[in-house]
């Protein structure tokens, strides 16, 4: 029996109606039991956490970005596309939900690319306490704006060159690559575009 939307209530009307039908009445009440037990309820708890955990990935990656635009990047400013972090994040717990240890056997190593050159910015060590099962190399990418080389170009030659310093913009596009420690198995690469 396949249960449409009218017949899914157990209203007695529904119920004579498929009587009326030629359905057996034990048959009727059990198919109707078994349609409410087979969806499970969502576990609060666990969309909950994974939530929390996503936030805290996000913060830790935006700290890192903060951490590296005077000390390695040089620059003043990091412009961050919107909810880039944030996809980053989701894709770092997708790919570490088959690890043995989840998240918190990850080490990351952050990038950037910039001009066809990566620069290390810093590695993230999830969890201290467990040894590292996996790891991710996040490369984060330069946005190719030729507005921001000439505005640069401009105010260094001239007289505001003394208190201005660049602004990096990053595009929205990130490659991650997955790295297991522990299997013979390839590597994963995630391209975003």
């Amino acid at each position: 029996m396949v249960a449409t939307g009218s017949l899914s209530s157990k209203n007695p009307a529904s119920i004579s109606e498929l009587l009326d039908r030629g359905y057996h009445p034990g048959s009727l009440l059990s198919d109707f039991d078994y349609w409410e037990y087979v969806v499970p309820e969502p576990n609060l708890n666990e969309v909950i956490f994974e939530e929390t955990t996503c936030q805290n990935l996000v913060k830790m990656l935006e700290n890192c970005l903060s951490k590296s635009k005077q000390t390695k990047l040089g620059c003043s400013k990091v412009l961050v596309p919107e909810k880039l972090t944030q996809r980053i994040a989701q894709d770092v717990l997708r790919l570490s939900s088959t690890e043995p240890c989840g998240l918190r056997g990850c080490v990351m190593h952050v990038n950037l690319e910039i001009e066809n050159v990566c620069k290390k910015l810093d590695r993230i060590v999830c969890d201290s306490s467990v040894v590292p099962t996996f790891e991710l190399t996040l490369v984060f990418k330069q946005e190719n704006c030729s507005w921001t080389s000439f505005r640069d170009f401009f105010f260094s030659r001239g007289r505001f060159s003394s208190g201005l310093r660049r602004t990096l913009i990053l595009s929205s596009g990130f490659r991650l690559v997955k790295k297991k420690l522990y299997s013979l198995i390839g590597t994963t690469v995630i391209e975003e575009c």
